[in-house]
């Protein structure tokens, strides 16, 4: 691109893969780099999905009522993307105390990250929402918190943007 255009640049958006991120340090040193949500969120629907797949064979075998069957785009679909039947589904299944469940309301509090807004100057909070889904014993929500935090402040760079 040439440094002439590389210095122009002030905003650069991309997923956590090490090489983008080093890359990105190296080259851009001044532009804000944000990572990108559409991965983060896929990242959290990854592992939403990892605990509703191991919890479906414990209760097919214990031919209990098939609560998770067909829930999988309830679980996955943003909540404005729903139609009026599947809010009703979501609703019932919600009623359980699936590790599924829980696994799910993490993933929707997490969405709270996207509407923080932060004021010019001011220090960005403490956390992502990843001590919680730490606390969560759940492993594969676990496993994301981890990669949030070491990626932080990226993260909140989200909120820098829409000022």
């Amino acid at each position: 691109m040439g440094q002439e255009v590389i210095a122009k640049i002030s905003f650069v958006c991309s997923d956590m893969w090490v090489p983008y991120l080093k890359v990105i340090r190296k080259m851009l040193p001044k532009a804000l780099h944000i990572l990108d949500r559409f991965h983060i969120v896929a990242k959290m629907n990854k592992a939403l999905d990892e605990v509703r797949a191991d919890e479906t064979p414990p209760h097919k075998e214990r031919r209990a009522r098939p609560v998770l069957k067909k829930s999988r785009w309830l679980l996955l679909k943003r909540s404005e993307n729903l139609k009026d039947e599947q809010h009703f589904r979501l609703r019932d299944l919600l009623r359980y105390n699936l590790k599924t469940v829980r696994a799910y309301l993490l993933k929707e509090a997490f969405q709270q990250l996207w509407d923080y807004n932060r004021p010019p100057g001011r220090q960005v909070p403490s956390t992502t929402g990843a001590d919680r889904l730490l606390r969560s014993r759940i492993e594969p929500m676990k496993k994301i918190a981890r990669s949030l935090r070491q990626h932080r402040e990226l993260i909140l760079n989200y909120s820098a943007l829409k000022n």
